[in-house]
């Protein structure tokens, strides 16, 4: 059996492992050493977006049975995509393929907050009025719909590998729970470690009520996109304990911590003036250093 056939065959049980070690594990770094004091009931909050994360889950599997990975099978089978042009190095293949990958979800993130209408949607992930573990999982069922269309249209453009398309998914799925996690890192590791990851710090800055704030650091694993394109943003004005997590105008337990609530919050109220365009910045705010 080759390599590819066998990480086939395996993909759910390879997702399921990562996700339950990561989340178990980052489960137990919030509680032995937490950022930030959270605002309501863990209770609530963990029940409701991890209800929201598999009302997601059984979404996508009625409607995409194969997801991704049937996508890779199905491009590769009819020769879709710049690397099934020609034959690469598998080395060289897998890194350009997550590369390309992870640039395209960034892109796809930018894009969630530029246009208004996928904002609504997207600010179901925003409206946490916490940031965790769980906070990671939280997005609106139409938006994981949107995102998976959205992945098929790079899979069938790039071409990449099973294995590619695979490992992607568990990165992206691992590194999601990490850089939401409220966890606290010592400065000088988080400091080094952000040049190559996003680390939660990083991106804690991305779900500040400000709006400057909201649209940067939109990577979800790898920092250098928000560098490149001068999305990124080193630290709230706030500081961490004291900035607040969230959108304006949604603060009740029945709009951002209830399962129902959050299905019904991209239809209530207006889209809110979050436009990346409209982003204004602190003098010294976009400097180099990553600290």
């Amino acid at each position: 059996m080759s390599f590819d056939a066998w990480v086939l065959g395996h993909e759910p049980l390879i997702r399921l492992g990562v996700f339950f070690g990561v989340f178990l594990l980052m489960a137990l770094w919030e509680w032995r050493s937490p950022r930030r004091v959270l605002s309501r009931s863990k209770v609530q909050r963990w029940g409701n977006n991890l209800g929201l994360l598999f009302t997601d889950i059984l979404v996508v599997r009625l409607l995409f049975p194969a997801a991704a990975v049937g996508m890779a099978l199905f491009a590769e089978a009819h020769g879709w995509g710049v690397l099934n042009l020609r034959d690469w190095p598998s080395a060289l293949e897998l890194v350009v393929a997550l590369l390309v990958l992870d640039f395209a979800i960034w892109l796809q993130h930018v894009i969630f907050h530029a246009v208004p209408v996928l904002w609504r949607l997207h600010r179901v992930h925003h409206a946490d009025p916490d940031y965790d573990v769980t906070t990671g999982s939280r997005f609106h069922p139409i938006e994981i719909v949107l995102s998976m269309l959205y992945k098929f249209a790079v899979i069938a453009v790039l071409g990449p590998s099973v294995v590619a398309v695979v490992l992607f998914e568990v990165i992206l799925n691992g590194a999601a729970m990490f850089n939401h996690a409220n966890v606290r890192l010592p400065l000088t590791v988080d400091r080094w470690l952000r040049w190559f990851i996003v680390t939660p710090d990083m991106h804690r800055v991305h779900h500040s009520v400000q709006d400057d704030e909201t649209n940067s650091n939109f990577g979800f694993n790898l920092p250098w996109w928000d560098r490149l394109f001068g999305t990124y943003k080193a630290q709230p004005d706030a500081g961490h304990e004291a900035m607040t997590i969230g959108i304006d105008g949604f603060h009740r337990a029945d709009q951002v911590t209830s399962w129902w609530g959050m299905m019904k919050l991209p239809f209530q109220g207006r889209a809110g003036d979050y436009a990346v365009n409209r982003r204004s910045w602190h003098q010294g705010d976009r400097g180099g250093s990553g600290s």
